[in-house]
Protein backbone atom coordinates (compact mmCIF):
# COMPACT_ATOMS: atom_id res chain seq x y z
CA UNK A 1 0.00 0.00 0.00
CA UNK A 2 1.60 3.21 -1.05
CA UNK A 3 1.20 6.82 0.56
CA UNK A 4 -1.09 7.84 -1.74
CA UNK A 5 -3.65 5.46 -0.55
CA UNK A 6 -3.67 5.91 2.88
CA UNK A 7 -6.61 7.93 4.53
CA UNK A 8 -6.03 11.72 4.82
CA UNK A 9 -6.86 13.43 8.34
CA UNK A 10 -9.62 15.79 7.44
CA UNK A 11 -8.12 19.18 6.33
CA UNK A 12 -7.77 21.86 9.66
CA UNK A 13 -11.29 23.80 9.89
CA UNK A 14 -13.54 20.71 9.26
CA UNK A 15 -15.08 19.65 12.24
CA UNK A 16 -12.48 19.44 15.06
CA UNK A 17 -9.65 18.52 13.16
CA UNK A 18 -7.80 22.15 14.07
CA UNK A 19 -8.39 21.11 18.05
CA UNK A 20 -7.13 17.71 17.43
CA UNK A 21 -4.54 18.90 15.55
CA UNK A 22 -3.54 21.58 18.49
CA UNK A 23 -3.71 18.94 21.71
CA UNK A 24 -7.19 19.33 22.41
CA UNK A 25 -7.78 21.48 25.08
CA UNK A 26 -4.23 20.71 26.82
CA UNK A 27 -2.55 22.44 23.49
CA UNK A 28 -4.95 25.13 23.76
CA UNK A 29 -3.96 25.86 27.11
CA UNK A 30 -0.43 25.34 26.78
CA UNK A 31 -0.65 27.99 23.36
CA UNK A 32 -2.67 30.17 25.63
CA UNK A 33 0.02 30.32 28.53
CA UNK A 34 2.77 30.90 26.15
CA UNK A 35 0.82 33.83 24.40
CA UNK A 36 0.34 35.75 27.96
CA UNK A 37 3.63 34.41 29.39
CA UNK A 38 5.62 36.32 26.05
CA UNK A 39 3.17 39.14 26.46
CA UNK A 40 4.09 39.68 30.03
CA UNK A 41 7.33 39.99 29.73
CA UNK A 42 8.18 41.23 26.47
CA UNK A 43 8.50 45.02 26.53
CA UNK A 44 7.48 45.24 22.71
CA UNK A 45 3.84 43.74 23.79
CA UNK A 46 3.20 45.34 27.37
CA UNK A 47 0.56 47.85 25.49
CA UNK A 48 -1.48 45.07 25.12
CA UNK A 49 -0.77 43.19 27.97
CA UNK A 50 -1.36 45.99 29.97
CA UNK A 51 -5.57 46.01 28.41
CA UNK A 52 -5.86 42.99 30.07
CA UNK A 53 -5.75 43.43 34.21
CA UNK A 54 -6.97 40.05 35.53
CA UNK A 55 -4.75 38.04 33.54
CA UNK A 56 -6.46 35.07 34.62
CA UNK A 57 -9.35 35.28 33.67
CA UNK A 58 -8.19 36.92 30.30
CA UNK A 59 -5.91 33.40 30.21
CA UNK A 60 -9.57 31.16 30.81
CA UNK A 61 -11.40 33.74 28.24
CA UNK A 62 -8.83 33.28 25.53
CA UNK A 63 -8.37 29.47 26.06
CA UNK A 64 -12.11 28.72 26.30
CA UNK A 65 -12.93 30.66 23.26
CA UNK A 66 -9.60 28.96 21.31
CA UNK A 67 -11.52 25.57 22.10
CA UNK A 68 -15.03 25.93 20.37
CA UNK A 69 -13.25 28.87 17.98
CA UNK A 70 -10.77 25.59 16.67
CA UNK A 71 -13.91 23.24 16.42
CA UNK A 72 -13.52 21.58 19.65
CA UNK A 73 -16.13 21.55 22.85
CA UNK A 74 -17.62 25.01 23.59
CA UNK A 75 -15.69 26.22 26.51
CA UNK A 76 -16.18 29.94 26.49
CA UNK A 77 -19.99 29.46 25.88
CA UNK A 78 -20.78 27.24 28.60
CA UNK A 79 -18.95 29.30 31.06
CA UNK A 80 -19.41 33.16 29.79
CA UNK A 81 -22.57 32.43 27.33
CA UNK A 82 -22.01 34.37 24.03
CA UNK A 83 -19.41 36.01 22.86
CA UNK A 84 -18.95 39.31 20.31
CA UNK A 85 -15.16 39.43 19.98
CA UNK A 86 -15.20 42.60 18.50
CA UNK A 87 -17.90 44.40 20.51
CA UNK A 88 -15.97 43.24 23.57
CA UNK A 89 -13.00 44.71 22.35
CA UNK A 90 -14.80 48.05 21.27
CA UNK A 91 -13.37 49.97 24.08
CA UNK A 92 -10.24 49.92 22.94
CA UNK A 93 -7.72 51.98 20.31
CA UNK A 94 -6.46 49.37 18.86
CA UNK A 95 -4.72 50.57 15.25
CA UNK A 96 -3.23 48.50 12.72
CA UNK A 97 0.43 48.83 15.06
CA UNK A 98 -1.88 47.11 18.03
CA UNK A 99 -3.20 44.20 15.61
CA UNK A 100 0.30 43.66 14.78
CA UNK A 101 1.42 43.02 18.14
CA UNK A 102 -1.35 40.75 19.18
CA UNK A 103 -0.98 38.92 15.80
CA UNK A 104 3.36 38.78 16.41
CA UNK A 105 3.04 37.97 20.00
CA UNK A 106 0.79 35.04 18.79
CA UNK A 107 3.40 33.79 16.41
CA UNK A 108 5.85 33.66 18.60
CA UNK A 109 3.66 31.58 21.22
CA UNK A 110 2.77 29.00 18.19
CA UNK A 111 6.66 29.02 17.44
CA UNK A 112 6.96 27.78 20.48
CA UNK A 113 3.97 24.88 20.34
CA UNK A 114 5.04 21.55 19.11
CA UNK A 115 2.37 21.54 16.46
CA UNK A 116 3.21 21.13 12.59
CA UNK A 117 4.12 23.91 10.74
CA UNK A 118 1.38 23.74 8.38
CA UNK A 119 -1.42 23.90 11.50
CA UNK A 120 0.77 27.35 13.07
CA UNK A 121 0.64 28.58 9.49
CA UNK A 122 -3.40 27.47 9.15
CA UNK A 123 -3.84 29.23 12.62
CA UNK A 124 -1.67 32.70 11.82
CA UNK A 125 -4.12 33.28 8.33
CA UNK A 126 -7.24 32.15 10.30
CA UNK A 127 -6.47 34.29 14.02
CA UNK A 128 -5.91 37.55 11.49
CA UNK A 129 -9.63 37.49 10.29
CA UNK A 130 -10.87 38.17 13.87
CA UNK A 131 -8.28 40.17 14.51
CA UNK A 132 -8.93 42.27 11.95
CA UNK A 133 -13.04 42.59 12.70
CA UNK A 134 -11.39 43.90 16.30
CA UNK A 135 -9.15 46.33 14.66
CA UNK A 136 -12.40 47.59 12.76
CA UNK A 137 -14.62 47.91 15.32
CA UNK A 138 -11.94 49.31 17.51
CA UNK A 139 -11.26 52.45 14.49
CA UNK A 140 -13.53 55.10 16.33
CA UNK A 141 -11.27 54.55 19.47
CA UNK A 142 -8.00 55.29 17.51
CA UNK A 143 -9.54 58.54 15.88
CA UNK A 144 -10.07 60.20 19.09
Amino acid sequence: MSNDTLPQPPPYGHKDATFQAAGGETGIRALVDSFYDLMSSKPEYQKIYNWHPDADSARDKLARFLCGWTGGPRRYHEKYGSINIPKVHAHLAISSVEKQMWIDCMEEALAAQPYDDQLKQYLLVQLAVPAEHVRKACKSQVER
